[in-house]
């Protein structure tokens, strides 16, 4: 499964609908999708695609050999399989759906918390801290895309 910002789209409006549901958020519909596009953005944050971890390894190999002498069939090249095979196993394999973790799942759900309580886009949150961030960790966890 190849993973990109529209998979975090898919996370972002996973998550906004399971708070919904729960009625954890509150929200009026004119800003729902400005909430998805935002939560998205900071999922971003958090995890890493597999469109972000081909551009780092284009980066990396364009390091190595110089601007302007990459070739053409980049994606194609060992020493561009190597790079993006060492960027995942800098993840240490923890991945959710083709998303790859820059931070703890706790750590993602603090931040999705915290950005919540911020938003412009949330009228009222009626969960706690904790609940929240429990509620959170427990959907992020299976998600699917």
């Amino acid at each position: 499964m190849r993973t990109d910002f529209e998979t975090l789209r898919s996370l972002a409006r996973y998550t906004v609908n399971h708070l919904q549901e729960k009625r954890f958020i509150m929200f009026t519909p004119e800003k729902r999708e400005g909430l998805i596009e935002a939560l998205a953005t900071e999922y971003g944050v958090s995890f890493s695609t597999d469109e972000d971890i081909k551009e780092q390894a284009i980066e990396e190999v364009e390091d190595k050999l110089g601007e302007g002498n990459l070739p053409e069939d980049i994606a194609e090249s060992e020493m561009f399989n190597h790079a993006r095979k060492e960027i995942i196993k800098s993840y240490q394999g923890e991945a959710i759906s083709g998303l790859y973790m820059t931070e703890s799942l706790h750590q993602i759900a603090s931040r999705v918390s915290d950005f919540l309580l911020k938003s412009e886009h949330v009228d009222d949150v009626f969960a706690s801290d904790d609940d929240l961030v429990a509620f959170l960790v427990q959907k992020i966890r299976i998600f699917a895309a």
